[in-house]
This record gives C-alpha cells, sequence and structure tokens, in this order.
C-alpha cells in the first residue's frame, strides 16, 4: 500500500441526503453509490451518519451494511434537531482534522450551505474536500467551496451523458439548487492552454483533471457523454483538439499548429486584406479561407471575440467598438 494513498473520513447529514433524494429523485438514499464514488478515490477509514433515526429505521438497517457509524441525535424539547446534527458534525470533522492527521480528506455528504464555513476551515487546515450532494437541494454557496463535488444523482445514474443542460442563467443565487456544467468541454481545453503557458514540463491528464476540478468543483466527465476522463481526453484528440503520447497518465498537448500566435498573425492578415479594417462578426469566416480548421476553441478561447480580445492585447490587432460590433483593424 502506498503511503501516498488518500486517507478518507466520511460525513453524512443524514437528513439533509434522504429528504433530497426522496423529493427530488423519488428513492431512498442509497450510500453504496457514494462508498463506490470514495473507494476509486482513496481508503476510507471513517464513516458517520448524523440523524434521528427513531424517523429513518429502514435507513439505519441498510447504513449498517455499509459500517457507517451511526450518531444519534434524540430531538429534544424545543430544540431543533436540524441544528444539533450540524454542530455535532461539524465539531467531529474539526476535532479528527486535528487528532487524526493520518486523515487526508474529508468527504462532506450534505447540500446545506450551513457547512460552508466548516469545509473552508478543513481546506485551510490542508485538508482536501469532497462534498456529495443531491442536485436539486444543493445550495449554489457549497459546490465551489469543496476541492470536488459530486452530485448523488450523477452517482445513481438520473442524469443521461449525453444531456445537455440549460446554463442561461449566468450567476444562481445563493441557495438556488446548482445547474448541470455546461456541455461543451470548453473548459478542458481553457485549462490545458493555462497550464502550457506556465508549465516549464509536460502536463499530464491527472494535473490537467486536479487544475479543472480547481476551476469548477462540480466538473464530471458525464455530463460530456464520457465514462472517465481518459475517455474524454481520446475523444477530444479524435475531434483534433488536443494531442496525447503514452498510456497511463498520458501527456496532453495542443495538436501541431495550434498556435495562438500563429492565430494572432493570421488575424492580423485578414485586417489588413480590407481597408478600414474587417467587421467581427465576418474576420472568423475570412480567417477559414486562409485556415479551414481554425477553431478558437483548440487555443482554449471560449468565443471568437474571447480570442480576438487576446489578440488585441498582445498587439497583433486593435479591436473597436463600432456600432453594434466590432472593428478589426491591423495593429499600428
Amino acid at each position: 500500500m502506498s503511503d501516498r494513498e488518500p486517507r478518507l473520513a466520511v460525513f453524512l447529514d443524514y437528513e439533509n441526503l434522504a429528504i433530497g433524494a426522496r423529493e427530488n429523485l423519488r428513492r431512498p438514499f442509497d450510500f453504496g453509490n457514494v462508498a463506490d464514488a470514495m473507494a476509486e478515490r482513496g481508503r476510507v477509514v471513517a464513516r458517520f451518519a448524523y440523524a434521528d433515526w427513531s424517523y429513518f429505521e429502514e435507513d439505519r438497517r441498510r447504513l449498517t451494511r455499509h459500517n457507517v457509524e451511526l450518531i444519534e441525535l434524540p430531538q429534544k424539547m424545543g430544540a431543533s434537531r436540524k441544528n444539533a446534527a450540524d454542530i455535532k458534525m461539524a465539531v467531529d470533522a474539526i476535532e479528527m482534522a486535528f487528532e487524526r492527521e493520518f486523515v487526508t480528506t474529508f468527504v462532506i455528504c450534505t447540500g446545506d450551505s450551513d457547512f460552508t464555513p466548516l469545509v473552508q476551515k478543513l481546506r485551510a487546515l490542508d485538508k482536501q474536500v469532497i462534498g456529495v450532494g443531491v442536485r436539486g437541494s444543493t445550495s449554489a454557496l457549497l459546490p465551489p467551496a469543496c476541492d470536488e463535488f459530486l452530485f448523488y444523482d450523477r452517482l445513481v445514474g438520473d442524469i443521461e451523458p449525453d444531456e445537455k443542460p440549460d446554463r442561461s442563467v449566468a450567476e444562481p443565487a445563493d441557495d438556488v439548487p446548482v445547474e448541470p456544467a455546461d456541455a461543451d468541454p470548453v473548459i478542458v481545453i481553457q485549462t490545458l492552454v493555462g497550464l502550457l503557458r506556465s508549465s516549464d514540463g509536460p502536463v499530464r491528464a491527472s494535473s490537467l483533471k486536479r487544475a479543472i476540478l480547481r476551476k469548477d468543483p462540480t466538473f464530471s466527465e458525464v455530463d460530456y457523454g464520457t465514462r472517465g476522463f481518459g475517455e474524454l481526453l481520446r475523444r477530444l484528440q479524435g475531434d483534433g483538439l488536443v494531442e496525447l503520447e503514452g498510456r497511463g497518465d498520458p501527456e496532453v498537448s495542443l495538436p501541431s499548429g495550434g498556435s495562438a500566435a500563429g492565430a494572432f498573425a493570421l488575424l492580423a492578415t485578414v485586417a489588413a486584406e480590407r481597408k478600414g479594417g474587417i467587421q467581427l462578426s465576418g474576420a472568423k469566416t475570412a480567417m477559414r479561407k486562409h485556415d479551414p480548421d481554425f477553431s478558437e476553441r483548440r487555443l482554449g478561447y471560449g468565443s471568437f471575440l474571447q480570442f480576438c480580445r487576446d489578440a488585441a492585447a498582445n498587439g497583433a490587432v486593435s479591436l473597436e467598438a463600432d456600432g453594434d460590433g466590432y472593428l478589426l483593424r491591423p495593429s499600428t
């Protein structure tokens, strides 16, 4: 066994999970799905679930079969069972962080934003934090605080791989459930470009995945129609967006010729071809007449406008507002 193998401690805010699964998925919460996902991430050394178990008699039997330690929090007269569970779970997690240094990863299973300070404190103590929650009952505040956040819906297969979720709302309100990730994997290319610019050596697939999760803890290959990150990279390689070298943990790079500098030069060329410059709306078509394979996505840009702004920032062209659009001119 490797000394570097992550040691995980799992804490379940069981009432939040059970109610969330029942109301949003119309099924009981099954810890087995969480246990399988955690087994892929390291060695689980502790499992705790917090609730007033008189409300979850059948659930306690299922959890016992998975060797989960049940923390009993009976409701007291005039007291809130919910607050008691939250406080006890937070205190136990912090106590473990100080007393058991070998625990490297805390798995906080809840969708309640009240646990955000706990997540932030654990990360400040140099612990990795994985969150798990039911999508429909997970606050938008919680996933960004974690190193990784898994939606329980994905673990049970309720979200079809080829769904293309709607991300039309730019910023969710504090406690509005988080929407699924964008089905266009541009985040992979953008992150790869950033790593290639800042790294002196090759970028490995594992490093790329970790960097993506730092940007978006809710990132999941399932949203892109693939079962794993390696499969997603191979699909992107087939689309000509990345190149892979080696097996196991391959090196990931941009395709040969996928240079931003070369694309900036081509943009400058098409801007100079027309007297007075070229409208942004026609610039991409003009570039593809020179290079049919041009794609700003291949260079890590989410939009052509973003690519043009970066070209202007690098002095290749000037970008000027022109009525309702933009005008590209050769840089002077």
